[in-house]
C-alpha cells in the first residue's frame, strides 16, 4: 500500500505543472494558446476568437504540445490526457484523434503535412499517417499511431522535422539530441541515425533550426537546463558554438557552486532568415536574443530586451514567417485542478499573459536595433479582444505572475531532471508495474 502511495505521489508531482504554450500560424492568421486543458485561438482575419469543434469534448488533462503545419492548414494538439488530435484550421473542427499509450510529451509534422509524429513520456516516437486526410468529416475519426524510433525510457523533451523534411530531430532529458534519417516509408520504422549531437550537461529542453539558402550550412540551435544554447551542423552533429545565455542575462552568481541548479532555457525561436534567435530563460523577466553569424556559424548576444512594469517570465515563445512579431505567452496551471469550461476564464490556475515584441526579423537585428521592443497592450494586434481571448482576463495580477515563475520552476526539476533511484527503489517501482499488467480486468 505504500509502494503504491509512493507511485502515485511520483506521478502526480511529475504531472502537477503544465507551462502555458504559444502556436502562431504561419502566416499568422492564428494564435493559439494552450493552458491546462484549455485550447484558445484568436483568428487575426476576423478579430475575434475561434470557435472549436470536437464532438468528444475536447482534451481533458494538461496539454504539453501544440503545432500549426508549415502551410497552415492543419492544427495539433496533444498533452497528459493520452490524446492526439488533429484539427483543421479552416473550420477549427478536430478531424482526427489518436490515442497514445502514454503521456504525449512533444510533437511534429512533416513539411509536407502528411505525417504527425509525437512522443509519449517513456520516450517512443510514433507516427500518424494523415496524407488521406478529409475535412469534410463532421465527427473525428480514430488514427492509429505507429511506432517509428526510440530513446529507451528517457523522456524526449522536443521533437522537430529539419526544413527539408529529410531528418527527425529528437532531444531528450538525458542531454541528447539525435538525428534520424526520415523515411521514405516512415509507417516501416526509421532505422538509419544520421549523428548525434552531443555536448549539453543537462536536459536539453528546445530546439530551432536556422534556414539557410544556403543548403551546405545545415544548422540547428538548441537550449539546455545547463543554461546555455548551442549552435550544431546537425547533419554531421559537430558542435560549433556555445553561448553562456545565463551569464550574458546575468542571472549566473560568481559564488554559485557546482552543484547550483542553472536557469533553464526554456524556449528558442529564429527569424525567417536565421540571423536573430530569441531565447527564453527560466529566471529572466523578458528575453535575450543571440545573433547567428551565418558566414563563421558563431553566436554573440545581441541584447537582452526587459518586460517594462510587470515580472513577465516567457513559458513559450513563437512567430510566423511573414510578421516580424515574436509572440510570448507566461503562465502555467495545475493538471490536477478540475476544469470547468463554464467558469474557467474565472479561474487564476487557468490565467496566461501574453505579450509581443515587434522588430524581430533580420532588420531588428543589425540595422535597426532600437525598433525591437516589448509593445504595450493596446499596440498589440486588436489589443483587448485578443488578449481577453488568450488571456482569460485583461488584468492578470502580481500574484498570478507570482504563481506562474514558481509553476515552471517545479516544471523544469519535475519533469526534465532524471530522477535517480537506488537499486531497492528500482526493484519495488518494478514489481508494481509488473503487478498492474498482470491484474485481470473484472468481467
Amino acid at each position: 500500500m505504500e509502494d503504491t502511495h509512493m507511485e502515485e505521489s511520483e506521478q502526480k508531482l511529475e504531472s502537477e505543472v503544465a507551462p502555458a504554450l504559444i502556436a502562431i500560424h504561419p502566416n499568422q492568421k492564428f494564435i493559439s494558446v494552450s493552458i491546462g486543458s484549455e485550447l484558445r485561438v484568436f483568428n487575426l482575419q476576423d478579430g475575434c476568437g475561434a470557435k472549436l469543434l470536437d464532438d468528444n469534448g475536447g482534451h481533458k488533462d494538461s496539454i504539453r504540445a501544440i503545432r500549426f503545419s508549415k502551410s497552415g492548414q492543419i492544427f495539433v494538439s496533444a498533452g497528459d490526457d493520452k490524446l492526439v488530435k488533429i484539427w483543421d484550421t479552416n473550420s477549427w473542427r478536430c478531424i482526427y484523434s489518436v490515442v497514445s499509450e502514454k503521456r504525449v510529451t512533444s510533437l511534429a509534422i512533416s513539411s509536407d503535412g502528411k505525417f504527425v509524429c509525437f512522443a509519449d513520456k517513456f520516450g517512443v516516437v510514433y507516427v500518424v499517417d494523415i496524407g488521406d486526410q478529409s475535412f469534410e468529416n463532421q465527427a473525428p475519426l480514430s488514427k492509429k499511431a505507429v511506432p517509428i524510433l526510440s530513446h529507451y525510457c528517457s523522456i524526449i523533451t522536443r521533437l522537430e522535422f529539419s526544413p527539408d523534411g529529410q531528418y527527425i530531430v529528437t532531444a531528450d532529458r538525458d542531454f541528447k539530441i539525435r538525428v534520424t534519417v526520415f523515411p521514405k516509408e516512415p509507417l516501416n520504422g526509421a532505422h538509419e541515425i544520421q549523428s548525434f549531437c552531443l555536448g549539453h550537461t543537462d536536459f536539453v529542453s528546445s530546439l530551432a533550426f536556422i534556414h539557410c539558402q544556403d543548403s551546405a550550412n545545415q544548422l540547428l540551435v538548441s537550449g539546455s537546463g545547463d543554461s546555455t544554447v548551442r549552435l550544431w551542423d546537425y547533419a554531421s552533429g559537430s558542435l560549433l558554438d556555445t553561448c553562456d545565455v545565463g551569464a550574458k542575462a546575468g542571472l549566473l552568481d560568481s559564488n554559485q557552486g557546482q552543484d547550483e541548479i542553472l536557469p533553464a532555457v526554456t524556449d528558442l525561436c529564429a527569424t525567417s532568415d536565421g540571423s536573430l534567435i530569441a531565447v527564453a530563460i527560466q529566471s529572466l523577466p523578458g528575453i535575450l536574443l543571440l545573433k547567428c553569424n551565418l558566414s563563421s556559424r558563431t553566436l554573440s548576444l545581441s541584447k537582452v530586451i526587459s518586460v517594462d512594469g510587470e515580472p513577465f517570465i516567457p513559458t513559450s515563445i513563437g512567430a510566423s514567417s511573414s510578421v516580424p512579431f515574436l509572440w510570448m505567452v507566461m503562465g502555467a496551471s495545475s493538471s490536477s485542478q478540475p476544469n470547468n469550461n463554464n467558469n474557467s476564464k474565472d479561474s487564476t490556475a487557468l490565467l496566461a499573459r501574453v505579450r509581443v515584441l515587434s522588430g524581430f526579423d533580420f532588420n531588428g537585428s543589425d540595422s535597426n536595433p532600437h525598433e525591437t521592443r516589448v509593445l504595450e497592450d493596446k499596440e498589440v494586434p486588436y489589443s483587448d479582444p485578443l488578449l481577453l481571448e488568450l488571456q482569460g482576463k485583461l488584468c492578470i495580477g502580481e500574484e498570478a505572475f507570482s504563481t506562474a515563475a514558481q509553476a515552471v520552476k517545479m516544471s523544469m526539476r519535475n519533469l526534465l531532471i532524471k530522477k535517480h533511484y537506488s537499486a531497492e527503489r528500482r526493484e519495488v517501482r518494478k514489481k508494481g508495474r509488473n503487478d498492474k499488467k498482470n491484474q485481470t480486468p473484472l468481467s
